[in-house]
């Protein structure tokens, strides 16, 4: 049986969702983002149950199959920026199509829709962050993060930097006070 879950955006909740599942007894083929293989069928008690297990871990079940098109493409979005080691060389609405297996221009009107937010703001934001997250790591400099997230140029991600954060790459990599980085969960 197939579970879809919704803001299960981290390594973080793919543990707390197999912590969930052990301890009600349930066997997982696979728990990914967003997603869980369960072997076993769920009665509509144990799916009340396994709801208010991961409400815990602010994690919920989902049932609508819009919902479940929207969490799919922003874990395909997640996935793609943080845990890939290279941003495919493809267009980002190519690779979501490809994918997810739909068109891209019914997957970005449904997604503006229902978030209230375009596909490619969310990408933005996530790559900013990441972008953060690479500057705080120090172990790449400006031009070698721009190749690595597929950015035209430096001039590019700075000026989309900027644009995102209000302030410059270089700005931000030198700030002295804590350098809040936004949670994957709380992005977008």
């Amino acid at each position: 049986m197939k579970l879809f879950i919704k803001y299960m955006v981290s390594i973080r909740c793919k543990m707390a969702v197999k912590s969930v599942l052990e301890g009600m007894g349930l066997h997982y083929r696979t728990v990914d983002l967003g997603e869980a293989d369960i072997k076993e069928d769920l009665t509509t008690d144990q799916l009340v149950e396994l709801n208010e297990r991961l409400k815990v871990s602010s994690l919920v079940l989902m049932d609508d199959k819009k919902a479940m098109l929207i969490e799919k493409i922003k874990n395909v979005i997640v996935e793609m920026i943080h845990y890939v080691e290279d941003l495919p060389s493809i267009n980002f609405s190519d690779y979501l199509s490809e994918k997810l297996h739909h068109e891209y221009t019914h997957m970005a009107s449904l997604f503006s829709e229902v978030t209230g937010t375009t596909i490619e703001q969310f990408i933005i934001a996530h790559k900013i962050e990441k972008v953060k997250e690479l500057l705080l790591y120090d172990e790449l400099n400006l031009t070698e993060i721009s190749y690595k997230l597929n950015y035209s140029s430096v001039a590019h991600l700075s000026n989309q930097f900027k644009k995102v954060t209000g302030l410059t790459p270089t700005f931000f990599k030198n700030l002295k006070e804590h350098k809040k980085r936004i949670q994957l969960e709380d992005i977008g």
